[in-house]
């Protein structure tokens, strides 16, 4: 290894999920003398599988608490004493979000008011290097027509969801904080994250879990939604780069530049299954999602600019790696 990295010990929230987990093994699997403290909650959709691969890290260590919980994080983080802290900890599923929204304002903001509060403590102590970034979504900006240019940074903040609203709402608070009380700040809005680990109710583990079932893929009204996806290495690795850049107070978009219709990603990922694995589901259309936004575009000018072209795979190379992991770990989730 023997790479050097800005911060020496890092505090992750949400760090058994499926983007936080990413993240975590791309630092302690590419650059020494660094500790990772994971403050995680460890709900449906983390595995304890996902925290025995991350407990082989020697620099790795765990607490099961809730950031939404002052009292139970606060005298953690200060004992940890961390020069960094990423927040991946989100309930993040817009359907759960129209069922019942009380879970995500008290992940996504009470949460996210809690850490800032917690890293104004640090701050004051006169902690050198220190920095809080907050990861969040493009879906903080509403969505767009099918001719309209992608998101920018500048891009105004309209909500579709209750899941989105209260990303944007945490956005706000992250940028208020520091302002005011001069916190070092970095906030990222990405685009549709694919890759190993995510939990069965997103689109892509779902097709593929389906088709293991040989239940039908349901697919919300026409399928002609659309998205712009990542692959979640690509997305850790670029917060990386912007870590070692030293930004403060900044705003990035991180998107794949992939963008492609709901229905369109289904057939592909359903050709696939059928050539690789002679798996052969069935489409099911299904009354569409309440408040359904119609296309996501993440522009990367602003990023791009300023770390170049991170090398990376194919979008169908990464699909057909993500594929491959669900195929020979179906069972990651205890249920």
């Amino acid at each position: 290894m023997n790479r050097t990295y800005p911060f020496k010990k890092i505090l992750v929230t949400g760090g058994c999920g499926f983007i936080g987990s990413s993240y975590i093994q791309n630092i302690l699997n590419n650059y020494d003398d660094i500790e990772v403290q994971n403050i995680d909650l460890m709900t449906y959709a983390t595995s304890k599988k996902t925290l025995a691969l991350l407990n082989e890290h020697k620099k790795f260590s765990h607490s099961t608490l809730d950031i939404s919980n002052f009292a139970a994080i606060d005298g953690e983080i200060k004992n940890f004493y961390p020069d960094l802290i990423v927040n991946f900890a989100a309930e993040s599923h817009v359907d759960n979000s129209i069922e019942g929204a009380l879970p995500f304002i008290n992940s996504n903001i009470l949460g996210v008011f809690n850490l800032l509060e917690i890293s104004k403590n640090l701050r004051d102590q006169n902690k050198k290097n220190f920095l809080f970034h907050q990861i969040s979504t493009d879906e903080v900006y509403g969505d767009l027509d099918a001719s309209e240019p992608a998101f920018t940074e500048e891009h105004p903040y309209e909500p579709s969801s209750p899941y989105s609203a209260t990303k944007a709402s945490a956005d706000m608070l992250v940028s208020a904080w520091g302002r005011t009380f001069k916190i070092p700040y970095l906030i990222t809005n990405c685009s549709n994250n694919f890759g190993p680990r995510q939990y069965s109710e997103k689109l892509i583990p779902k097709i593929i879990f389906n088709g293991m079932k040989g239940i039908d893929i349901p697919i919300y009204g026409n399928g002609l939604n659309i998205r712009d996806w990542i692959f979640v290495d690509d997305h850790t690795q670029a917060i990386i780069e912007l870590h070692k850049k030293g930004i403060v107070a900044g705003r990035f978009n991180i998107g794949g530049d992939n963008e492609i219709t709901n229905i369109d990603l289904v057939k592909n990922i359903l050709g696939i299954l059928k050539v690789k694995y002679n798996l052969d589901p069935k489409i099911k259309f299904v009354e569409d999602r309440k408040g359904h936004d119609r296309r996501y575009a993440i522009d990367m000018k602003k990023t791009n600019a300023l770390l170049g072209d991170i090398p990376k795979n194919t979008f169908q190379e990464n699909l057909e790696t993500t594929i491959a992991w669900y195929i020979e770990n179906f069972d990651w989730w205890d249920s």
